[in-house]
């Protein structure tokens, strides 16, 4: 199963033929942009729009998920230091994790890294594991797209200052312990809180 965020709302994506509560379309047949509209306009009205996108193959669902939308690949980290505690942006007004788009001929790996230094300046950083890949939907140049994001886990022992990268938009960069960390996930995007919890293991 996936999760295409749209703001807070997900779409679906799933190998069930139905899931209580949710209207399914094959996804060979579904429309993105109406059905993306619809979940905005459902948003603003304070109501919740459920769809499910059905494939009978797991690997067909993604391939079609890329066909329907123009793709933004983009590498992020989750970030702990020798205390454990994680990097958190804060950026339009929520906070984020550092994340950014991967250049021509830049693996996922190298963009994810590069992108936490230069919206943190935290430097040091190891990989110590691949996460998951989140989605979500966002309109750039009135046209929406797909940010396919591939997350890591990595480590530093970096202590030295912290500097938000404010051309980006980030206004703030912290660490968190847990307590602060659960916190801020109060003010945070749903594809982030999945980083906290184990539904991406699904």
């Amino acid at each position: 199963m996936y999760k295409v965020f749209v703001n807070n709302t997900p779409i679906i994506l799933s190998t069930k033929k139905s899931i209580e509560d949710y209207q399914t379309i094959p996804i060979k047949e579904a429309d993105f942009s109406t059905i993306i509209r619809d979940i905005l306009n459902k948003e603003a009205m304070h109501e919740e729009a459920r769809y499910h996108l059905y494939h009978k193959k797991e690997d067909r669902l993604i391939e079609h998920l890329y066909t329907k939308l123009p793709v933004v690949v983009a590498g992020g980290g989750k970030v702990y230091n020798a205390q454990k505690e994680i990097l958190f942006i804060k950026r339009n007004g929520k906070w984020d994790l550092p994340k950014g788009k991967v250049e021509k001929k830049e693996d996922t790996e190298t963009a994810a890294i590069r992108e936490v230094e230069e919206e943190t300046g935290v430097m040091g950083l190891e990989i110590t594991k691949f996460l998951y890949r989140s989605f979500h939907v966002f309109k750039r140049n009135g046209e929406f797209r797909l940010k396919v994001t591939y997350w890591f886990e990595m480590k530093t022992d970096y202590e030295g200052e912290l500097v938000p990268q404010k051309e980006e938009g980030i206004t703030k960069v912290k660490w968190k312990n847990t307590k602060k960390a659960k916190k801020a996930l109060q003010d945070s995007y749903a594809n982030i809180k999945l980083l906290f919890s184990h539904d991406y293991l699904s």
